[in-house]
């Protein structure tokens, strides 16, 4: 790629000179008269461009163009700040004019790519990196945006390769270990791509993106502590990095510390209006510390930023639950369920908010539905077996209870429960085995269970069962 810097002014008084040909120049242009050479023209322009005065760069380069129209390397300047001015198409034809000039320079030729690529015809952007590397095999930056272009494309085992080539050319690339780390995320290498944020930081340690990517990488691992350090460095080099915040909310959630995950996600809020992301992750925080309240505030914030966010719905719900107001929490959960009918979970929590508010029948149906779209939740039939229970319907919270015992044979609590059914129902030597099991099963409660049944105790401490009294 094209070099616009310049090293000839390094020392003040070298500053002071390109000072002094800069207003040369401006002032010429102004009284007309003098004359610049091109290595003058190539300064100015460089000085333009690092200033951001992209206009007035290509206006410099037109002016050396007039004076030289067959210097390529104007002509490659050109198609630069073209590009840089998202002037693309006028860009390419920049480039064109540069190769009919030299048609064998790779600098050219890599530029060109970039601009294609940047217009999405990736396909020929990669064919001109390929033409660069029979002028040049060992083009680093060809190499790079190789890899780049191949990224974009979802090539990531690819865009590796070309970006390892990129690396041993050029160790010292200054992007190259960043978008191999990025590349490697996205191949699941979780390991490899933060040792390469590693590298690129060794490279920059100012690289405020390096050490985000990094931590979300380390938040993937499992590795909150060192992903909260790394977003500590993202928001030390740029404290409105709001990004950095919110996913260091995220790891401080996941370490347990709702309280600092809350200081985090303000934080967010103070350089962003918010989104329903970060108001849900707040009322989750403040409902692990039960501000219910609190928590209500914030999750109605992001359902009204999203109203199809069904996670914060139940939310809502839940907090709703826990603060007894039991109608919101059914609206709520109604809200989630219409959005995601198949989802267990929220068809569980309305369950046990109808039951809370004593609405036993609508619970129970609640509960069957739950079983119905996950069998194998051993909780869900516990609940709907003591539900049936409680509403008198003992032959149906026998069944649960069976489903439970099905599911978790080796609770002795729940062999009670069942016992507990069993004698209600009037079968007795069922229930004696449920109980004689529940005893095997932990038998430090021996005592609890006798005060519970103390009409079958002898049989089920004796270790006798039903089936060897009928021998």
């Amino acid at each position: 790629m094209f070099d616009f810097e310049f090293d000839e002014f390094d020392d003040p008084a070298g500053d002071d000179e390109l000072q002094e040909l800069v207003e040369a120049y401006e002032r010429s242009r102004r009284e007309g008269g003098a004359f610049f050479d091109s290595e003058d023209l190539e300064n100015v322009a460089t000085y333009y461009f690092e200033q951001g005065r992209l206009d007035e760069a290509l206006g410099v380069v037109d002016h050396a163009l007039e004076a030289q129209p067959f210097s390529s390397d104007s002509w490659l300047r050109r198609g630069i700040l073209l590009n840089h001015l998202d002037r693309h198409e006028e860009a390419l034809e920049a480039y064109d004019r540069a190769l009919m000039l030299n048609p064998a320079d790779p600098e050219t030729v890599v530029n060109r790519g970039i601009t294609l690529d940047t217009l999405g015809r990736t396909d020929e952007a990669l064919d001109a990196y390929d033409r660069a590397f029979v002028l040049d095999p060992l083009h680093t930056d060809a190499f790079f945006n190789q890899g780049i272009a191949l990224e974009k494309l979802g090539r990531y085992e690819a865009a590796v390769a070309a970006l390892r080539r990129c690396a041993d050319l050029d160790p010292e690339h200054p992007e190259v270990w960043y978008e191999l780390g990025y590349c490697y995320d996205q191949l699941e290498r979780l390991d490899e791509s933060v040792a390469c944020y590693d590298r690129q930081i060794d490279i920059d340690p100012y690289a405020q993106n390096a050490w985000y990517n990094r931590g979300i990488v380390l938040n993937r691992l499992g590795r909150y502590e060192e992903a909260v350090s790394s977003y500590d460095f993202a928001v030390a080099i740029c404290d409105d990095f709001a990004s950095a915040w919110y996913n260091r909310g995220n790891a401080l959630a996941n370490l347990g510390r709702p309280q600092e995950a809350i200081e985090s996600y303000l934080k967010v809020l103070e350089y962003e209006d918010g989104d329903a992301a970060t108001f849900y992750n707040l009322g989750i925080a403040y409902e692990e510390l039960e501000d219910y309240s609190t928590a209500v505030s914030y999750l109605l914030r992001a359902v009204q930023d999203d109203p199809e966010y069904a996670d914060a719905w139940y939310g809502l719900g839940c907090c709703y639950d826990a603060l007894e107001r039991y109608g919101d929490a059914l609206g709520a959960f109604g809200k989630a369920i219409a959005l995601q009918p198949a989802v267990a979970e929220y068809w569980h929590a309305r369950a046990d908010s109808e039951y809370n508010g004593g609405r036993l029948i609508d619970a129970i149906a609640s509960y069957a539905h739950v079983v119905r779209l996950d069998p194998e939740n051993a909780d869900a039939w516990l609940d709907l077996a003591e539900t049936y229970l409680e509403a008198g319907l003992a032959d149906e919270a026998l069944q649960a209870y069976n489903e439970v015992v099905r599911l978790n044979p080796t609770s002795g609590e729940v062999h009670l429960r069942q016992a507990q059914v069993l004698a209600s129902v009037g079968q007795r030597e069922s229930a004696l085995r449920s109980l004689h099991r529940a005893c095997e099963l932990e038998p430090a409660r021996s005592e609890e269970f006798r005060r519970a049944y103390g009409e079958l105790w002898g049989n089920a401490r004796s270790g006798s069962r039903p089936d060897d009294a009928r021998r």
